[in-house]
């Protein structure tokens, strides 16, 4: 099936006016010389490819460190609908029998795939080896030290599902933990009261993530530069952004947007399963319990701000508001977070031999039509 008359994000970046084509649930031509006349008019709308979800927990009520089967497929219905169409589940800080059972899930869901949900296309393990200091919502009575035949048992449990894995730098070996995971999966710097130094270490040791930049890490100092300068200064080093308009003010993303450049930027919601649910709902983190107050999650006692209520798609027009250039924000949301999880030859861009998962909206992002296969769900 060819669509015409369509505002394409096409796989150099840049938006331009033509066709493509859908064959077998895969994109086919994009922008051909010769369209049929019977092809579907899109009447000038833009079309971008599905967003990609690198780190969310949950939504819907459901969360994915629940270990919940019928809660995972909720998720990705609710994913769908917002225009993700891949995402990669994050676990939290808890004991392995406990993410194991989480990642058995994935692993059924991977392999059933059931039509119009979103696609899970790995997952990020967010814990166990964090810093105390910098725990953030995660619960302290699960961190570890870095342990990588504890994680290489969850990672071959799951088949490599696990994508990419979260580490503080500054942990007793967690140089060496990064070296030797970094060669199975994408490896991120998160949860760490780091200083420059053990983070430039885990750079040069194969880190190229950092998890919710600002967020449970050490701000940049002049004169203690920490975690942020180091990674900025490897252009191997992504970084995730949490653009909910709660965590991080538009100042600070349009910084990072700066320092990174539009290609190593990353844009997540970090929610939780209080997306889609009303003010005032407490919920399970981890172990921990939270409450919606004022649009964004927090721990009940300390006040501490937890996951977002957002989701990608809300995220993206945010950022889209903030005067960041929209190729660079579309950019976030697809190409680069597909890189993160080592699925861009699969999805990410509108390019040929991909699959043809993509999103007809209006110019402003204010309506939109979600295809996944090809298929409108």
């Amino acid at each position: 099936m060819f669509y015409k008359n369509a505002r394409i994000f096409t796989s150099d970046f840049t938006f331009r006016n033509g066709a493509f084509e859908v064959v077998d649930g895969r994109f086919g031509a994009v922008l051909p010389e010769n369209v049929p006349a019977d092809a579907v008019d899109l009447g000038g709308a833009t079309v971008i490819p599905g967003l990609v979800e690198v780190h969310s927990h949950g939504n819907s009520g459901a969360d994915f460190s629940d270990g919940d089967y019928e809660g995972l497929k909720k998720m990705a219905a609710f994913y769908a609908s917002c225009g993700v169409t891949s995402f990669a589940p994050a676990s939290m800080t808890l004991p392995y029998e406990v993410l194991e059972k989480a990642f058995a899930t994935a692993v059924k869901l991977v392999q059933e795939q059931p039509e119009g949900l979103s696609r899970l296309m790995g997952i990020q393990m967010e814990g166990p080896y964090f810093s105390y200091k910098k725990r953030g919502a995660q619960n302290a009575d699960y961190l570890k030290e870095p342990d990588f035949e504890g994680f290489k048992a969850l990672y071959d449990g799951c088949g490599g599902l696990v994508r990419i894995v979260d580490v503080a730098p500054e942990l007793p070996g967690a140089a060496q933990f990064v070296a030797k995971a970094s060669k199975l999966c994408t490896v991120s710097m998160a949860h760490t009261d780091s200083d420059y130094d053990h983070a430039r270490a885990a750079v040069d040791a194969g880190a190229t993530h950092v998890t919710h930049l600002y967020n449970a890490m050490p701000g940049i100092h002049h004169r203690n530069p920490g975690v942020i300068p180091a990674a900025v200064e490897n252009k191997a080093v992504r970084a995730e952004i949490i653009c909910d308009g709660y965590h991080i003010h538009p100042a600070s993303v349009r910084l990072a947007f700066s320092m990174f450049g539009a290609d190593r930027m990353i844009i997540i919601s970090d929610s939780g399963r209080c997306a889609g649910q009303p003010e005032g709902t407490r919920f399970d983190l981890g172990g921990q319990e939270c409450e919606l107050k004022g649009g964004v999650a927090r721990l009940v006692g300390d006040g501490n701000i937890a996951c977002s209520a957002s989701n990608l798609w809300k995220c993206m027009t945010n950022t889209l508001s903030w005067d960041i250039p929209e190729e660079s924000v579309i950019r976030a949301c697809t190409y680069n977070p597909a890189c993160a999880l080592g699925r861009q030859d699969q999805i990410g861009s509108i390019e040929k031999g991909k699959l043809a998962d993509f999103v007809v909206c209006s110019p402003d992002y204010t309506e939109k039509r979600v295809f996944i296969g090809g298929k409108e769900i």
